[in-house]
């Protein structure tokens, strides 16, 4: 369960260094400062705060869903998917300054991760009550995002 748990921490955490090197840039740019931004927007550092969270949880989940499952390839496939869609937001959000194929991203991924929660929620139970962060929120994420896309 360590092994697994410490796995899983550093591809989720890794995935979010490699993120974040496109949202810097991006945060502080022109462009991200002139949109007209949802009035529900939080303040910058809650969204590190949330992610930190949110990773610490997914990664538990993983580590405790894995050995409770049959078909653990799906399960590493869903993970892999999801590790690319969260990762690739940012670059596409913010380095290319694509909102409308941001919100695609994002939709994709919100879907795929309650997906997860209500595929595995009957095998799994309260593990699944680990994902419900992660899925919360992204269901406020992809309301910015598609605020932003209609907005500007």
């Amino acid at each position: 369960m360590i092994k697994r748990l410490v796995l899983f921490l550093i591809f989720n955490f890794g995935g979010l260094a490699l993120g974040s090197i496109f949202t810097n840039v991006g945060v502080a740019s022109s462009w991200y400062e002139n949109l007209s931004k949802a009035p529900w927007t939080p303040p910058g550092w809650m969204f590190g705060a949330a992610w930190f969270f949110i990773m610490v949880c997914f990664s538990f989940y993983l580590a405790l869903a894995l050995p409770k499952i049959q078909n653990t390839k799906s399960l590493g496939m869903l993970f892999g998917i999801s590790w690319i869609l969260n990762v690739s937001w940012n670059p596409v959000f913010f380095y290319l300054q694509q909102p409308f194929l941001g919100l695609l991203v994002i939709v994709l991924l919100t879907l795929l991760i309650w997906s997860l929660f209500l595929n595995y929620f009957k095998s799994l139970k309260w593990i699944s009550m680990l994902l419900l962060p992660y899925g919360i929120w992204l269901l406020i994420a992809t309301s910015l995002n598609l605020y932003i896309v209609l907005e500007n």
